[in-house]
């Protein structure tokens, strides 16, 4: 018998007439990137029941899979949340755009798909606030190397060295349906180098070597300093979404395996105890009516709704700052201040080059997708070979390096485009240009999220608070500069480049600064708002196993749990999270 699938509103022949009298041993809120592996792992145990609870769709809307369908998922109801962000001073009073997925695989499911784990001294940082060994590089290492299936240990491919190959790969065998089904040679999580490549982009990784960064064959070793194309979790120039690498085939094949779409946690539910809290189930929408899933005794839910959703839930359950339940007349269940407190973010300063291609170079996708026929090449070249611009990723190149010569290490990231636009979701501009993107790895600016009433179907609010500190608005002049010190290496000088935006014009960190609020975005990874800490962190919400503070039966596996935002993109960050976070509820830790 295979899982049960309920898809709400519409009638299934799964569904059941009183949805209440189920109980579960597990209980999973969000199948986004953490959900997903959390629901493979724990539902493994056929004689535990394991319910995951998705508030968007599945993931059959064609734009998920081809990788450049990204610009049609993002803003997209289908499959984005449309959350924006509060106006912020920093930004000149602007307000963003703030993507979160909304369907099976969650942001997985529309991000930029670059596999990136950060660098070791993130993980010593989280060790050393929680007080916990277990966050620590070289403990961390295994569970990101337990899923990762790279490409470059595929059968017959070249060989590599034993210090990559003892970074890499899987220790867990896939089963011999997965390999059947899925062609996998370690673990779910599919790596793979990038099916395109642009002059432009070369002889701008040329540039960046010529202007001090090395380049690299390896961002994923624990120091990801260094210039290189990145590596991207697709399969064979699909996008490979956590639904792909971690549901089908494996959860939806068994029978103690239950999903249920479009149905809404609305708060979680609570009974007090000796010791605090328990939490015994959810209450979810289902579009048409209120109903609730229920924990067995001794049973657990785990929060998986993201550094938005997890907060927004905890706090109209009544866990979270007295004073915001109060105001909005949420009864206070557990007293936790820093439920929503502490929001990170990578806030990219995205700089556009003017360019003319030199006799014999590509042109930009700027030009490119303006034709008829560069748009049927481009189609072409997908459908046939799955290569080309439809393959790729929204950044191709990436760039680690130091703002300054005193930073410690690496402390801002480039993305680098073939292609530039005003701002995400308009036109591409009409001339041949590239966009530098550049983020600050290390960001001391800290925001919220809060509910703005107690009904689960208001957006909570959203404040970043970006470029909120002296620190990052001189990393944000600064790295500006060294995007300059690039662009005007001779690598670059056949392209003739020409700083279209900021403007050449404007030099001091004041006027630099000042920019940098009207030109950058964010890149998409919100971080920290359910943050672990020590016991005597009265900030921290969870302790260093994710568990809720006060409220048994009760954690938070997703990017909120994070003490401190990762030092690149944090998807995988999040899987491996998850990863441990199983093993500790298996184990009853």
């Amino acid at each position: 018998m295979a899982c049960a699938y309920t898809p709400f509103p519409e009638a299934s022949a799964t569904t059941r007439d009183t949805m209440s009298d189920i109980v579960f041993d597990h209980i999973i809120v969000g199948a986004g990137t953490a959900g997903c592996l959390l629901a493979n792992r724990l539902s493994a145990d056929r004689s535990k029941r394991v319910l995951l609870i998705e508030a968007g769709r599945k993931d059959d809307y064609h734009w998920i899979h081809i990788p450049v369908g990204y610009l049609y998922c993002i803003g997209n109801p289908r499959t984005d949340w449309l959350y924006q962000t509060e106006p912020s001073a920093g930004l000149n009073g602007r307000t963003l755009r703030y993507p979160r997925g909304k369907t099976l695989g969650g942001s997985s499911s529309i991000n930029g798909m670059i596999y990136m784990r950060g660098q070791a001294q993130d993980y010593e940082r989280w060790a050393e606030v929680t007080g916990d060994a277990a966050w620590r590089w070289d403990q961390v290492l295994p569970d990101f190397k337990r899923h990762e299936d790279h490409y470059k240990l595929d059968a017959g491919a070249p060989p590599v060295s034993e210090a990559f190959a003892a970074l890499h790969g899987s220790r867990v065998p896939p089963t011999t349906q997965e390999k059947r089904i899925n062609g996998m040679n370690g673990g779910e999580w599919r790596v793979e180098k990038q099916r395109l490549r642009w002059d432009v982009l070369d002889d701008f990784a040329k540039a960046a070597q010529q202007a001090g960064i090395p380049a690299t064959d390896d961002f994923n070793g624990g120091d990801n300093e260094g210039v290189s194309y990145f590596e991207v979790n697709q399969r064979k120039g699909w996008r490979w979404n956590t639904a792909k690498a971690f549901l089908r085939p494996t959860c939806y094949g068994r029978p103690n395996f239950e999903m249920w779409t479009s149905a809404q946690v609305s708060r979680l539910l609570l009974e007090g105890t000796d010791n605090g809290q328990r939490c015994t189930g959810v209450e979810v929408w289902t579009g048409t009516e209120m109903t609730r899933a229920i924990l067995k005794p001794g049973g657990e839910l785990s929060l998986c709704a993201g550094s938005v959703g997890s907060p927004q839930i905890l706090q109209l359950s009544g866990i979270g700052p007295g004073e915001l339940l109060r105001r909005h007349g949420i009864a206070v269940q557990r007293e936790l201040p820093g439920v929503g407190a502490n929001l990170q973010d990578h806030l990219q300063i995205r700089s556009v080059y003017k360019i003319r291609p030199p006799k014999g170079a590509q042109s930009t996708l700027n030009t490119l997708a303006a034709s008829n026929w560069g748009r049927m090449k481009m189609g072409l070249q997908f459908a046939l070979q799955r290569r080309g611009p439809m393959s790729m990723a929204p950044s191709q190149l990436g760039a680690f390096t130091r703002s300054d010569p005193d930073q410690p290490s690496a402390n801002i990231q480039y993305h680098v485009q073939p292609l530039s636009l005003d701002a995400f979701g308009e036109p591409l501009h009409r001339f041949d240009a590239f966009t530098a993107s550049v983020c600050n790895l290390k960001p001391t600016s800290r925001g919220t999220v809060e509910i703005r009433s107690n009904k689960f179907e208001d957006a909570p609010q959203i404040a970043p608070n970006y470029l909120s500190t002296p620190e990052d608005r001189q990393v944000a002049a600064q790295s500006l500069r060294v995007t300059r010190r690039i662009v005007g290496q001779s690598a670059l000088a056949r392209w003739q480049p020409e700083e279209f935006k900021p403007g050449a014009q404007y030099t001091s960190d004041e006027d630099l600064a000042r920019l940098a609020g009207d030109i950058a975005t964010t890149i998409f990874h919100p971080v920290g708002t359910t943050r672990m800490g020590r016991d005597d962190d009265e900030m921290a919400v969870l302790d260093s196993h994710l568990r809720v503070r006060g409220v048994a039966g009760l954690r938070v596996v997703d990017a909120g749990a994070m003490p401190f935002i990762t030092s690149g993109n944090t998807n995988s960050p999040t899987l491996m999270m998850a990863e441990k976070a199983a093993s500790w509820i298996r184990a009853g830790q």
